[in-house]
């Protein structure tokens, strides 16, 4: 009797340190659902498609979903739209159909910092939405004086409690697994920095300063900060990534929209190599 108890407390003792085979399934299924990687626009997505090769097209709505694997890795290529109303839509039909474990929103993007160049990549540590203004009041024929504007935080109900956001972070293991990948970006060089958003192209060099001085945004464009919003929403782990495509700012006369879309999304498909299909608990390490 005594030899059968000590080998149950033996068994227990061993079994204590292992997960029950509800959870090890619960995380294996988890490690296997898809990536997503989105691109508002065709050129932003059409090298994720070459790569997969073989893939499922679904449309929800007006926005399109391409199902397949890049190296074996499970993902859902997300063309969204341009825009910070596009992005947000086809983020939540995203979420509600595929269950993504993480999101890429990728493409190109106008330069903000002078020290940055076209083709060369920013690693979104931060998003932010700079089209969240609030200006003072002024009477009639005072004109408008942008420069005074002040931003406006980003209001989120969560757990029945509202939490504002100045900016929302790219998931630390994620950043982690781009600045892994970034050695094989070979077009330019890559560097951490923030991504402002908003329905608005902006060209005039000292609004772009401002903003750049302000904001503290390394680059610009129309969609990350609204995907952000709403995969925290969703607790879904978010990363951007933009490739600059244009810039007022650091001398530079080209305007590249096209080759900096195909080069930001080859730069995402290393990042999806760089994840593979381990935890992001794995990829913090």
């Amino acid at each position: 009797m005594r030899f059968v108890t000590a080998l149950l407390m033996m068994m227990a003792f061993f079994l204590a340190g292992f997960p029950s085979t509800k959870e090890a399934a619960r995380s294996h299924q988890k490690d296997n659902l898809p990536i997503a990687v989105q691109g508002a626009m065709d050129i932003e997505i059409s090298v994720l498609l070459k790569e997969m090769g073989h893939y499922k097209q679904e449309t929800h709505g007006n926005y399109t979903y391409y199902i397949g694997k890049i190296k074996g890795i499970p993902v859902v290529i997300s063309r969204t739209g341009i825009g910070m109303v596009n992005a947000a839509a086809s983020t939540a039909l995203l979420i509600e159909h595929y269950h993504p474990r993480t999101i890429i929103n990728q493409g190109a993007a106008g330069g903000h910092d002078p020290k940055l160049h076209v083709f060369d990549s920013v690693i979104g540590v931060e998003v932010m939405n700079i089209g969240r203004l609030r200006s003072e009041h002024l009477d009639d024929g005072q004109g408008i004086r942008p420069k005074t504007w002040k931003f406006v935080e980003t209001e989120m109900r969560e757990n029945g409690e509202i939490k504002e956001y100045a900016a929302f972070k790219s998931d630390p293991a994620l950043v982690k697994a781009a600045l892994r990948a970034a050695p094989k970006y070979r077009h330019g060089k890559v560097v951490a920095g923030k991504v402002g958003s908003s329905d608005f192209w902006n060209r005039e060099v000292d609004r772009i300063q401002w903003f750049h001085k302000n904001a503290g945004t390394s680059v610009e464009e129309m969609e990350a900060a609204s995907v952000a919003q709403v995969a925290k929403g969703f607790n879904i782990p978010f990363l951007s990534v933009r490739t600059v495509s244009n810039s007022e700012v650091s001398g530079d006369k080209i305007e590249a929209l096209v080759t900096a879309g195909r080069y930001c999304a080859e730069f995402a498909i290393e990042i999806v190599k760089a994840m593979g299909t381990g935890s992001l608990s794995r990829l913090a390490n």
